[in-house]
Formats: structure tokens, C-alpha cells, sequence
């Protein structure tokens, strides 16, 4: 990811996230699993839009006000990934958490 916005990079983690949730069967899903895939969907957006909205800040405080916002969604979107490793499978689960990890270093 050298060289490329977080937003980018975030387009590109969703894509990945996006990929891995298609092939799973909504149907065989408990309720409980089905929160959790419709959490991370959201905050996936959620993620992308904050760090849109920071790299479009016009001011540095504005800059730092987005960028706490976008650590805090990543956190929880880590969390939520992890917690959903009975959905995912462990390699989707490290290459998720390493790309948002990446992408949270980016922004500061």
C-alpha cells in the first residue's frame, strides 16, 4: 500500500471484505452471525466515508477530528472482524486486521 491514500487503501480492504462475505450463505447464518455481518458491512462504509472526510478536511483541527473518528471505526471494525473469525477464515481474518492496521498508521 506504499504510496496510496487511507481512503484508497480502505476501497481496497472493502473490496477484499466485500469479496469474502459474498461467498458466505446468509441462510446458514445464526442471528447472532448475522448482526455481526451487517455491523462490519456498516462500519466498513463508515470507515471509508471518515477517511474521505479527512482527507478532505480543510483544517488541520478538522484533519485530527476525522482522523480520531477513523482510528476509533477501525478499532471497532477490527474487533467486530475478529469477533466474526467463526464467518471468516483465520487467513481472511490476519489479512483484514493487517490492512486496517496499515491503513490506521497512514492517518494522523
Amino acid at each position: 500500500m506504499d504510496n496510496t491514500s487511507p481512503f484508497l487503501a480502505m476501497q481496497r480492504a472493502e473490496l477484499l471484505l466485500k469479496g469474502v462475505l459474498r461467498t458466505l450463505d446468509s441462510d446458514m447464518l445464526d442471528a447472532a452471525e448475522k448482526k455481526v455481518v451487517a455491523t462490519i458491512k456498516r462500519l466498513a462504509v463508515d470507515v471509508r466515508i471518515n477517511l474521505r472526510d479527512y482527507e478532505l478536511s480543510e483544517t488541520r483541527a478538522e484533519q485530527l477530528r476525522n482522523a480520531v473518528a477513523a482510528k476509533k471505526r477501525i478499532a471497532k471494525l477490527q474487533a467486530n472482524i475478529l469477533h466474526a473469525s467463526m464467518v471468516f477464515g483465520p487467513v481472511d481474518v490476519a489479512q483484514l486486521d493487517a490492512q486496517l492496521e496499515q491503513i490506521s498508521e497512514m492517518i494522523t
